[in-house]
């Protein structure tokens, strides 16, 4: 169920994301059930909810790793169902994890070339002579991975194997990978977790960057609600693969359904006394969900 209607700026706009009455099940497990959402262009949509309601489900099945068994979903209006992940990749959709998953002994600079490979056009025939177009594409890479280097303040890393580094800087690098490739569409799989607070303010600040200085449209997975209540234009919430929640994120905080899928607190009993109980179940669920949202705000994504 949605909480709020469409804003007027996307009105009359064409979504970039349209995830339409998906299901995904596995054996007769069902990880996502008959659930939609459309996402715009510039927009900072985020997806939350309890473990395993489908959060990372849902991400696998725009990016093809997963087949929904119904459903459609779509990017500028091309029908991504069947299309293999590299596909889709070329289509302009980056991702990262919730693990990092770099090259351990390759350099920062290294690892965020990976990333350029999409883009790659020269063979291997070119890249072994090392003349021609070859060689002004490497240096083209090689000029657009130092730009992101520049933009992720990740210099004084940048020839040492990500696997020496600290992990804040490593999910910084895997960030910097999904960034290089240019793309219209960012997936960012719990960008914050395993974080501490210095690096979670961080890496707030840089998703606000990547929406306002570079324009790229992301769709967030995170359990830090903090970071979520803060930087997000919409939330979806999702409980045990279903949609449960839809709006902007203050009313999405408040909603009962949201507050008895984290905290199990019932916002629906009879009698006076009852709907007492209820009030005082919403208002803990709502400082128990949002009980960091200043914290971004007033530390590092200010």
């Amino acid at each position: 169920m949605d909480t709020t209607a469409r804003s007027g700026d996307d009105q009359g706009r064409a979504p970039l994301v349209t995830f339409e009455d998906v299901t995904l099940s596995f054996e007769g497990l069902v990880a996502i059930d008959d659930v939609s959402f459309e996402v715009y262009p510039g927009q900072l949509f985020a997806i939350i909810g309890p473990n395993g309601a489908g959060k990372t489900s849902t991400f696998n099945c725009i990016s093809g790793v997963y087949h929904p068994s119904a459903g459609r979903i779509t990017f500028e209006g091309r029908d991504l169902l069947g299309l293999p992940p590299h596909a889709i990749t070329e289509l302009g959709i980056a991702r990262t994890f919730q693990n990092v998953e770099l090259f351990p002994m390759l350099t920062t600079l290294d690892n965020l070339l990976v990333g350029r490979h999409v883009h790659y056009r020269s063979n291997w025939l070119r890249d072994g002579i090392w003349l021609g177009r070859a060689r002004r594409e490497e240096v083209a890479h090689r000029g657009r991975v130092e730009e992101i280097i520049d933009f992720l303040d990740l210099e004084s890393f940048r020839d040492k194997p990500a696997s020496f580094l600290p992990y804040g800087v490593q999910k910084r690098i895997e960030l910097g990978r999904a960034l290089v490739m240019d793309p219209k569409l960012l997936l960012l799989d719990e960008p914050a977790a395993g974080m501490n607070l210095e690096e979670t303010e961080d890496v707030a600040r840089y998703i606000l960057d990547v929406k306002e200085e570079l324009g790229i449209t992301q769709i967030l997975v995170e359990h830090d609600m903090g970071v979520v209540m803060d930087l997000a234009d919409e939330v979806a919430v999702l409980d045990f693969g279903r949609k449960i929640a839809q709006g902007r994120p203050a009313e999405v905080q408040s909603h009962p359904e949201v507050i008895r899928a984290y905290l199990g607190a019932s916002t629906d009993v009879g009698g006076d006394g009852g709907a007492a109980a209820g009030g005082d179940a919403a208002r803990t669920g709502e400082a128990a969900i949002g009980d960091t949202t200043d914290r971004v705000t007033d530390g590092g994504a200010s």
